[in-house]
């Protein structure tokens, strides 16, 4: 919507510049899209009057005219105009004026000059010189009454802004002078300064009646005006209302609907009284009743379409556009003037429908006060009878009370509105806020309890009532406030996330499978005999009738039936959750272990050209798990596993902190035979385990070099590595950064039941650099732990 800034001013005429006015609207959430001057700067330009007017000797076209300009003598100026006159008065560009330029965007200066030998001293302008809209070809015409020699920007008040705003679908009551000056009146808190509307007594008997058959229509307001002078011109001010408000002038009946629709956002309607056969009745139309509009557009209405009609005929469509044949003309003398409230649902959508867009359907649309038709009325008449003469018959006002929009009370408490908002208000400001806009606030016992006014029809909550302290009070007025936070800081913290978990297997070359938490009874008993199953009562299918105690009866399926479709090597993995039964002693205590799974049958790697592919062992199955740890940054060691379904010598459990998280190795093979599997590799862990977060610590690099010393010894072939290099590592101290094994040994030399292994040790101070002795006490250290713990022989140091 575009207004004059003037003209809002008129209203209310806060202490602030064109700039801040704007930002203030915006703010306010009546966002100005722009705001420009009604012409473009030019200068030099004042009000003269044509004293004389003489052919132009060397030009048929052209006039010599003296002008007199209110200082000095007149000035002599050659002028093409074909309405140039002595006695007019009109703008006059003098030397050194600079001007706008038209079309062209270029500025240009008045010189002194000729025309055909005849000197010129300035240009008489129409209106496109001076940035307006040309309505003749010729000069700007000025009335009789303009002032000569005044700046013509200050006379024409060429430096009126045009606001541009941009009006959100629920402030339909802002689609007004009214309604803006309203709610600047409130943010700059300044009383607003309505026009004056007298209730115009009637002066002749003359009226319609008038019937409603539609809840469409619950107000109907309309009045008799006869013996109008139609030809009546439009005054100046209500035309440059109009114009900069984006609406062409057009007669005065016309242009005063028009004006009352801006002034106070009720649209009107003036029909030609002669062309209206009986009464008025505002119904819905009849299947294929059609109608021809004001812009000689003829439609078929439909039964949805809400329209005002006589007794005979149907004359407009109500709230969206009158019909051309009862439309007022420069002959008309009587009319009927409409001012109604119809119901936004009972217009919505029904202008689109036939392609159009009025500003009596935008309004309406969005919702009109309904209390505002008999004012509008009543204003209409007044401008009517004063600029256009005429005598007026009573207000016919008809209603129906039960459609019209009821406003209900609004309980509000100032808790509430601190607590929305997120900061505090104080109790004054919202109770003064809600007020100054219009409604109804009264005490109840827990704070206010608030009627929204007949204008507003988006305020039905409470929380409609906060957002309007909000606007008011200022976005840019919130306080910046800093929660008050009492938190207890602990260690940053990392942790492995399951997608890099997923995605550390995939590099590895497995696949993720996911499946149901159902298995079969009994490949899980294959599995475990020793398990006792939930089972279900109503199983998908026999495949899927109990409740999984491994993900392993859920993988082993999709590896056979990869195997039975020639792939030979498959790789997958899953996490899930699986059934504890060992430690519950009732279903009740049952519980879900989420668990990461995997499987692998066939070669180590790939089949490849620089590598020869080999079978898959357990030093490749252990070392895929230890890059799992590894990630999740667990200190683990492997334990012999008595799984039962696991083979007794390739197979371990993971222990992390003296607890097993899970174990690893092949299928045993008495299972494999039963299932039809080749070698098969296994893998579970509990997946909270390898999940939980840790504490990084950094410890600095020593800059010193390391020392490496090797221990080759004879021990018990039954005595594990892992056992064997804890023991090194505790009788080593921290000065061993790291050990080893290099090189097992088990045939010549070397008696039954034993082995021979060769571990690495390497040594480093983070301080300075070691000495040989301070390392062979160390050396002497291990060797002696280990000969007193496992009666281990020294072959070699």
């Amino acid at each position: 919507m575009k207004i004059s800034e003037n003209w809002l001013r008129q209203w209310v005429n806060p202490a602030v510049d064109s700039d801040v006015l704007a930002h203030q609207l915006t703010m306010a959430g009546l966002e100005v899209d722009d705001s420009s001057t009604v012409a473009k700067p030019f200068t030099g330009v004042v009000v003269g009057e044509v004293l004389t007017v003489e052919q132009h000797p060397d030009a048929d076209r052209l006039r010599v005219t003296t002008v007199n300009i209110g200082s000095g003598e007149p000035l002599q100026i050659v002028c093409g105009a074909p309405n140039v006159a002595v006695g007019l008065k009109v703008p006059v560009a003098t030397i050194g004026a600079i001007l706008p330029g038209g079309g062209s965007g270029q500025e240009f200066k008045i010189k002194k000059g000729k025309l055909r030998g005849v000197e010129s001293h300035g240009m008489l302008c129409g209106a496109s010189e001076i940035d307006l809209e040309d309505s003749i070809d010729g000069l700007l015409v000025l009335p009789q009454d303009a002032p000569i020699g005044t700046d013509i920007r200050d006379y024409l008040k060429l430096d009126d802004r045009i606001i541009e705003i941009s009006i959100t679908p629920n402030r339909g009551d802002c689609f007004s002078i009214k309604g803006i000056a309203r709610e600047l009146g409130v943010i700059n808190t300044l009383a607003v300064t309505p026009v004056a509307i007298q209730a115009v007594a009637a002066t002749i008997a003359d009226k319609k009646q008038i019937h409603l058959h539609s809840t469409g229509c619950p107000r109907y307001a309309g009045r008799v005006i006869k013996n109008i002078n139609a030809q009546a011109p439009t005054p100046q001010w209500m035309a440059d209302a109009l114009s900069r408000s984006g609406i062409r002038v057009h007669s005065v009946l016309v242009d005063i609907t028009n004006y009352v629709l801006l002034e106070q956002g009720q649209p009107l309607h003036a029909f030609d009284l002669s062309k209206i056969d009986g009464n008025i009745q505002v119904r819905q139309a009849k299947p294929q009743e059609k109608l021809k509009l004001l812009n000689e557009q003829e439609i078929e209405l439909g039964d949805d379409v809400l329209v005002i009609r006589d007794d005979n005929k149907v004359l407009a469509m109500a709230g969206i556009m009158g019909g051309l044949d009862s439309s007022v003309t420069d002959t008309t003398t009587d009319i009927f003037l409409e001012s109604a409230f119809f119901d936004p649902l009972a217009i919505a959508g029904r202008a689109r429908r036939y392609g159009m867009h009025t500003d009596a359907s935008q309004r309406y649309e969005r919702g009109v006060d309904f209390e505002l038709a008999m004012p509008a009325i009543e204003r209409a008449t007044q401008l009517i009878v004063e600029l256009a003469g005429g005598e007026a018959g009573d207000v016919v006002l008809v209603e129906q009370p039960h459609a019209l929009p009821k406003r209900l009370p609004i309980d509000l408490t100032l808790a509430q509105v601190n607590q929305l908002l997120g900061y505090e208000v104080a109790a004054e400001f919202v109770e003064d806020t809600l007020s100054r806009l219009g409604m109804q606030v009264g005490g109840s016992a827990a704070g206010w309890q608030v009627i929204p006014p007949s204008y507003r029809f988006d305020i039905a909550i409470k929380e409609d009532l906060i957002e309007e302290v909000a606007r008011i009070y200022g976005y840019d007025n919130i306080q910046t406030k800093m929660p008050v936070l009492e938190i207890e800081l602990k260690p940053a913290q990392d942790h492995l996330s399951i997608q890099q978990l997923r995605q550390t297997l995939v590099s590895l070359g497995y696949q993720e499978a996911i499946s149901f938490s159902f298995s079969d009874e009994k490949l899980e008993k294959q599995l475990n005999p020793a398990v006792k199953l939930l089972t279900l009562a109503n199983p998908i299918s026999s495949e899927l009738g109990a409740m999984r105690s491994t993900l392993l009866s859920s993988l082993i399926p999709s590896v056979q039936y990869n195997l039975n479709r020639q792939q030979s090597r498959v790789r997958l993995f899953e996490t899930g959750l699986r059934f504890d039964y060992q430690k519950a002693a009732s279903i009740q205590d049952l519980k879900q272990i989420p668990t990461l799974a995997f499987i692998a049958t066939g070669t180590a790697i790939p089949e490849q050209w620089h590598a020869k592919a080999q079978q898959m062992d357990f030093y490749d199955l252990k070392g895929e798990v230890e890059r799992i740890l590894t990630c999740s940054r667990l200190d683990a060691h492997f334990e012999p596993s008595q799984m039962a379904w696991l083979h007794p010598g390739q197979s371990a459990n993971i222990v992390v902190q003296g607890q097993v998280i899970g174990y690893l190795g092949r299928l045993h093979p008495s299972l494999e035979d039963q299932l039809d599997l080749g070698k098969t590799w296994v893998c579970e862990m509990d997946l909270e385990v390898l999940l939980q977060p840790y504490v990084s610590n950094f410890t600095e690099l020593s800059r010193f070099p390391t020392v490496r010393r090797d221990i080759a010894i004879l021990i018990n072939a039954n005595i594990t590595v892992d056992q064997i290099q804890h023991t090194i590592q505790l009788a080593a101290g921290e000065w061993l950064i790291q050990s080893w094994l290099f090189d097992v040994y088990t045939a010549q030399g070397v008696e039954a039941g034993q082995r021979s292994l060769a571990f690495a040790l390497l040594w480093q101070h983070p301080e300075r650099t070691l000495e040989d002795a301070e390392i062979k006490e160390g050396m002497q250290r291990v060797i002696d732990a280990l000969q007193d713990t496992y009666k281990a022989t020294l072959r070699a140091s």
